[in-house]
């Protein structure tokens, strides 16, 4: 076979029964060694990547609809179709898979779609076609109980809808219907009806070709206005005729898109409005019509996105002046249902789509429209800004930081979005509530992107904070001057929930730009004001804004708290509500108990300022828990020695950590010889040297630590000063901003650098430099302080006693030595 190479979509049918596009690219069929069998193949137009290789099966169905289409399934739920560009395209790949499967090319489907039980196939290989009844009144009984009876056969259902094309039956029955209509007659008329119906269960394109052409569909429809099981008919014709106008805001000159226009509005009326709902026996009979409906808006929208005349004259009298508001108010609904039928392009469609009409100029458009009085103009521009934001926020969110370049703050697209909400006239606020969605997902930093250049993320928000964020708390700021809500009305109250609700997210998900805004405008007072209101609901938003603030766990935040006493509003929420066991008492209560179990310097600021207040609270453990909290750890701060006693406990030893002591071990031995003054001594190297024999046992090195530290509490609490010459003890103490030196006599009650059981040694200096005690710079003594930690210490170093520190590295070694 040669190869011939046709433009075509793939497309596959997803879950939901609908059509994803998997991409454009040539069509050729050709013999594939690997699958064994001539095949399909579709390269991709961009890259030449194949979209799609699938084996000519002999025993696939495949069908053709609609002059360029070609649909099949490869598997049990697994639907493939080929929209061809050009008919004969499609025209000469049929005639392809029909000399594989040996069928004449002239049938619309070359297999049955479903297995017959082997009784059926029987019966029916004696009659190889279906022979309909001549198709008079008096026979139209027996027509409506043979379709009746073909539906469940799928192979009926098959000759059924074959001997009706053929036959070109569909014409025939209109004509009777017209004369039953003239005559009156009723029993023909719900004959009739049931038929049609059938007809379109057989699920057949070629069919619905017919019924659907200009001179048919309005007979079709007239047909389905008889339904047997109502007392008297619809008026589906009145309302399409008389009622539904065909408006063309802009001329469309292409008088194929008008048919097409046309046809799929009347379609989509018969499957929404004139066909009974079908059962769930029936649903997947009417796929067809799905698929037919669905690739008519793609050609819809695809013809009207190529003509760019059409869409430039749209744009320019949507944002002309001179247009009047009836005029805009249809130009308006056009662009709002045309971005509605964009939705069922595929996503690289869709991008198509978008792009065309912001190269268009869509938002600036956007923008003059909703600066305008008029109400439902400015609900359907919302409804196409929705569209925009849900497809493409980095589009909008681009659009808006340009503008604000040139625009004031007043008229930035975001701020109009802003005032709408505000201002929605609404009880209900549903407008509001709409916008306060598009504005969550503008500020949502999960969708924002990140380039190597720059970060959505960081321009938007530094432009959101400085622009739009004064627009959005104002109506918080202006209702919350004095100790109670000024306006306290049911929409003022929803209002303010949705800003607070948009206010917690931004908490939750912003940084600095919030918490900066929170505390420079003193926001959270404001937002406590709230919880004196009379709707439980803004109150609850209230404590609900304070409490995403304090489980963030951020100092700066409990500062703020603490220093404005922000939990008073609080308390007297939660003793006005008293004793009730409701939402408001549980709020308050939870939000305490995460205070006490993990923010402590909010537990002492609310036990030292508002226990009295809380003490009497007694039908939870709560604010004793609170009380006991702080109790514990006014007590650790009070005496150290009992909080290091438990953390011994806790850890079952006290061990420094091996890099925090060679780090400080580090900076002793790098302390430069030239900071030391004249006269003062440095450890002479050669007790360095000192064997392991010279070192004490346990018991030695613990008198001496209690020696020293006694004589430290008796003697050098009162000196001002202290060199080798008055003390011969001494005691280290490393700090990493201060140059530490030692003052000692190079004599024999020297002690060892070296050993561990030396207090004045790197290694116990190291061990209890927890206890903070001389730090002597080249000014003489700077500070004396002895924590209580000795004693822990020199238990630790009984029950160690026996295990020795680790020799001083080499480097350290060659540094002291020199």
């Amino acid at each position: 076979m040669t190869d011939t190479r046709r433009r075509v979509k793939v497309y596959t049918l997803n879950e939901d029964r609908q059509w994803d596009d998997r991409g454009t690219g040539h069509v050729s069929s050709a013999y594939v060694e690997r699958l064994r069998g001539t095949s399909l193949l579709v390269r991709a137009e961009s890259d030449g990547s194949l979209l799609l290789e699938s084996k000519i099966n002999p025993n696939t169905a495949y069908q053709k609809q609609q002059d360029t289409l070609i649909v099949w399934s490869e598997a049990e739920n697994y639907d493939l179709a080929l929209s061809f560009q050009e008919k004969a395209g499609c025209d000469e790949i049929w005639e392809k898979i029909c000399q594989v499967q040996g069928k004449d090319p002239s049938v619309d489907i070359t297999q049955d779609v479903v297995d017959e039980s082997e009784e059926e196939r029987f019966d029916d290989m004696s009659s190889p076609g279906l022979e309909l009844p001549p198709c008079e009144l008096n026979r139209l009984e027996d027509l409506a109980e043979l379709v009746a009876s073909s539906l469940p056969s799928p192979l009926r259902r098959e000759k059924l809808a074959l001997a009706v094309e053929n036959e070109g039956y569909i014409r025939k029955l209109l004509e009777l219907f017209r004369v039953c209509e003239d005559l009156e007659n009723r029993e023909g008329l719900h004959h009739l009806y049931e038929i049609i119906k059938g007809i379109f269960l057989l699920n057949r394109t070629a069919l619905f070709e017919v019924m659907f052409s200009d001179e048919c569909i309005m007979d079709v429809i007239g047909c389905l206005e008889f339904d047997p099981a109502l007392p008297q008919p619809r008026r589906h014709r009145e309302f399409l005729t008389k009622t539904a106008r065909f408006k063309e805001v802009i001329p469309i000159s292409d008088p194929e898109l008008r048919q097409k226009i046309h046809q799929t509005y009347r379609v989509q009326y018969i499957q929404d409005m004139v066909l009974p709902t079908p059962s769930v026996f029936e649903e997947n009979m009417l796929s067809t019509l799905h698929s037919f409906i669905f690739f008519n808006k793609v050609e819809i929208v695809g013809m009207l996105q190529d003509d760019e005349k059409f869409l430039t004259d749209l744009f320019a009298q949507l944002t002309d002046e001179a247009t009047d508001d009836d005029k805009r108010h249809e130009l308006v609904n056009f662009l709002k249902e045309f971005c509605a039928f964009s939705q069922t392009l595929q996503p690289q469609n869709r991008d198509a789509f978008f792009k065309t009409l912001s190269n268009m100029g869509i938002l600036p458009a956007l923008e003059v429209i909703l600066g305008m009085d008029d109400v439902q103009v400015r609900g359907a521009a919302t409804d196409i800004f929705s569209y925009l934001v849900e497809y493409n926020p980095s589009m909008v969110r681009e659009f808006v930081m340009q503008e604000s370049q040139q625009n004031d703050d007043d008229i930035l697209l975001i701020n109009l979005i802003i005032e709408h909400m505000i201002c929605d006239t609404d009880p209900e606020l549903g407008g509001a509530v709409q916008l306060m969605g598009l504005l969550r997902t503008l500020v949502d930093p999960e969708n924002m992107l990140a380039t190597a250049n720059k970060t959505e993320k960081t321009e938007f928000l530094s432009f959101f904070y400085k622009h739009c964020m004064h627009v959005l708390s104002a109506p918080l700021l202006a209702n919350t001057t004095e100790e109670k809500p000024s306006k306290d009305d049911f929409q003022t109250s929803q209002l303010l929930a949705l800003i607070l609700e948009l206010l917690t997210f931004c908490v939750e998900h912003h940084t600095y730009h919030i918490k900066n805004y929170i505390i420079n405008k003193d926001i959270l007072r404001r937002v406590l004001v709230l919880t004196a209101s009379q709707h439980a609901f803004l109150a609850l938003c209230a404590l609900r804004f304070m409490r995403r603030i304090i489980g963030l766990k951020d100092e700066f935040y409990n500062r703020y708290i603490m220093r404005n006493f922000l939990f008073e509003p609080v308390i007297k929420a939660f003793l006005n509500n008293g004793s009730r066991y409701n939402l408001m008492n549980s709020a308050i209560i939870e939000m305490f108990e995460y205070v006490r179990v993990d923010v402590k310097s909010l537990t002492a600021h609310i036990v030292e300022n508002y226990w009295k207040a809380l003490e009497d609270v007694d039908y939870v453990q709560t604010f004793k828990g609170l009380k006991l909290r702080y109790e514990q750890q006014r007590e650790r701060q009070d005496n150290p020695k009992l909080d290091s006693m438990r953390s011994i406990l806790r850890n079952h030893r006290f061990r420094r950590d091996a890099r925090t002591l060679e780090d400080e071990e580090e900076m002793w031995f790098n302390t430069d010889e030239d900071d030391l003054e004249d006269g003062e001594a440095v450890v002479p190297p050669s007790d360095k040297m000192k064997t392991e024999e010279d070192l004490m046992e346990p018991i030695s090195k613990f008198m001496e630590r209690k020696k020293l530290k006694d004589t430290d509490d008796k003697e050098v609490l009162g000196k001002s000063s202290l060199s080798g010459r008055q003390n011969p003890s001494f005691k280290l103490s490393f700090s990493g901003s201060t140059k530490t030196s030692i003052s000692s006599p190079p004599s024999s009650a020297s002690l060892n650098p070296g050993s561990p059981g030396s207090p004045g040694s790197p290694g116990s200096g190291a061990r209890s430099s927890p206890s903070t005690t001389t730090v002597t710079t080249k000014g003489g003594l700077v500070g004396l302080v002895d924590y209580p930690d000795d004693d822990d210490e020199e238990e630790e170093e009984e029950e160690d006693g026996e295990s020795k520190e680790d020799p001083l590295p080499p480097s350290k070694k060659s540094k002291l030595s020199s």
